[in-house]
């Protein structure tokens, strides 16, 4: 009985079959005739920033997850990009992938759930860059007290950068260095960083002045409108900065990290042009002053220190006063100096007398006999010790002369046999010297022949023999479609020539019809 069963066919029923695109396309149609423009509040989970621009994320609650995805130029235009934790209301549609058999959200903008979601964000960012040590005062500086060159990074065509160039040019004005940046939106962050790293790269002495002050300005706005300057890249750009910097972003009441970084807060751009610079009026005003008080006080110097040179002069003796008393001992002893000197002569008169009375000549002559005796006596035995000497050296000479003969005939052999060596030496440097341009030449050109055959093998002919071909316009190399659409006349290249084609009017592309079940669209 179930044999029976199993061998007999199946029997077809009442629904319809569907293809598996035919029925991904159903669900698609419905989900998004159901769901056209949604708006999503939840928090942000995971995010992808792959390198074609796309950014893919989650969005979830307590009990379930979205998956969102937002193109390349959706991206470009979003005020707020999203971050992992963050609280968002997302807008956009949501469609399916049939390729995965998933629904996703296509999310067209973000907007923060609040502005205490942007405050916690705010605050939890500005707590780890703290954590580094990007807010200490004691790395802090001082700024100059004129500077020569100021650079202001702000918008050029807001009132904010009137307003400073009016302010320095009432109190002092100065050279002074717009970097034009966004101050709102998406490319403010990397633009304002750019341009505090680009102001201290240039070269001090170079052709561009090196400002000694920096300026970030910006006018008062909202949360979301200053939110450029809260971003990571400006807070460590302007922490960063060799030049000591002045941020002054917002009104008084308003505050971003970049304050925080920066070596001195200004409430709004005009106090930060105060701070930049005195006012040259009262610097002349004050060197004035200090000028009349330096000259009342070399005049008030010289009186007093006058008048007490002449009370000091009328405290000392009289000249002539000092030195009578020297005048009348000179006269009393140049009175006594002749009777001196003759007392003086006679004495050692009498003493030279008492001295040469017992020498006579005869003792003389006797000392001198006796003197020359004695030199005669060791002149004979000086003679005869040095011939005695000369005797022993002549011996020992001929000794030496004797042993050197041998000595002499040995080193002139053994100098011969090097000579021969060094000889052989140099005949066979000589033979590889003369070998070597040979072999160096050879070696270099197989290296020469080796390189020629990678160069046409990475050279694009080598890939035209293989059937491909380049495709010219009047602006270079063509690389799509619109561009040869585009192009009032193009050339082709093959391996063997290039074949020009021929002006034609330019026409409308025509559009691609979709596939069926393919309103996904593509990532690319």
């Amino acid at each position: 009985m179930s044999d029976m069963f199993e061998d007999s066919p199946a029997i077809p029923g009442n629904s319809p079959e569907f293809t598996v695109s035919e029925l991904s396309g159903a669900v698609k149609r419905v989900i998004e005739g159901e769901f056209g423009l949604v708006r999503v509040r939840g928090e942000v989970g995971r995010v992808s920033k792959p390198a074609s621009g796309h950014m893919y994320f989650d969005l979830k609650d307590d009990r379930s997850v979205i998956a969102a995805i937002s193109w390349k130029g959706q991206v470009a235009k979003m005020q707020v990009r999203p971050e992992e934790g963050m609280e968002v209301i997302a807008t956009g549609r949501m469609t399916t992938f049939p390729g995965q058999s998933k629904y996703q959200l296509i999310v067209e903008d973000v907007s923060p759930a609040g502005a205490g979601a942007l405050m916690a964000m705010l605050e939890a960012r500005r707590k780890a860059l703290a954590a580094e040590g990007l807010f200490d005062v004691d790395r802090k500086r001082a700024l100059p007290y004129l500077p020569k060159v100021i650079g202001v990074v702000t918008s050029p065509s807001g009132a904010v950068i009137r307003d400073i160039l009016h302010r320095l040019r009432d109190r002092f004005p100065r050279h002074v260095l717009i970097w034009p940046v966004a101050v709102q939106g998406q490319a403010c962050a990397a633009e304002v960083a750019a341009a505090i790293r680009g102001f201290n790269a240039i070269a001090p002495g170079g052709a561009v002045p090196r400002p000694d002050l920096l300026i970030v300005a910006r006018g008062g706005g909202s949360l979301e409108d200053l939110w450029g300057f809260n971003e990571e890249i400006v807070v460590r750009a302007a922490a960063e900065s060799d030049i000591p910097l002045i941020s002054a972003v917002g009104h008084e009441t308003d505050t971003t990290l970049i304050d925080y970084a920066s070596d001195k807060r200004a409430p709004t751009p005009t106090a930060a042009a105060e701070m930049a610079v005195p006012v040259r009026m009262e610097l002349i005003a004050g060197l004035d002053s200090q000028g009349a008080r330096l000259s009342r006080a070399i005049v008030q110097g010289v009186t007093s220190r006058g008048q007490r040179l002449r009370d000091l002069g009328r405290a000392l003796p009289r000249l002539d006063t000092l030195t009578q008393a020297g005048a009348q001992r000179f006269d009393l002893w140049s009175g006594r100096l002749g009777g001196a000197l003759s007392l003086a002569t006679s004495a050692k008169r009498s003493a030279l007398d008492r001295v040469a009375a017992p020498m006579r000549p005869r003792l003389l002559l006797d000392l001198v006999a006796r003197r020359r005796d004695r030199l005669e006596e060791r002149a004979r035995a000086l003679s005869l010790a040095q011939g005695r000497k000369l005797e022993r050296l002549g011996e020992r000479l001929a000794v030496l002369s004797s042993r050197l003969t041998p000595a002499l005939g040995r080193a002139f052999a053994d100098a011969g046999r090097e000579i021969a060596r060094s000889y052989d030496r140099l005949f066979a440097l000589d033979a590889r010297l003369q070998a070597a341009p040979g072999l160096r030449l050879t070696d270099l050109s197989k290296r020469l022949e080796a390189l020629d055959r990678t160069r046409q093998t990475l050279g694009y002919h080598e890939t035209l023999l293989r059937g491909y071909a380049v495709v010219r316009g009047e602006g270079g190399v063509v690389t799509s479609r619109a561009a040869a659409e585009a192009a009032n006349a193009l050339e082709i290249e093959f391996h063997d020539g290039r074949l020009p084609l021929a002006p034609r009017a330019a026409r409308p592309a025509k559009a691609t019809p979709p596939k069926p079940g393919d309103s996904q669209g593509s990532l690319f």
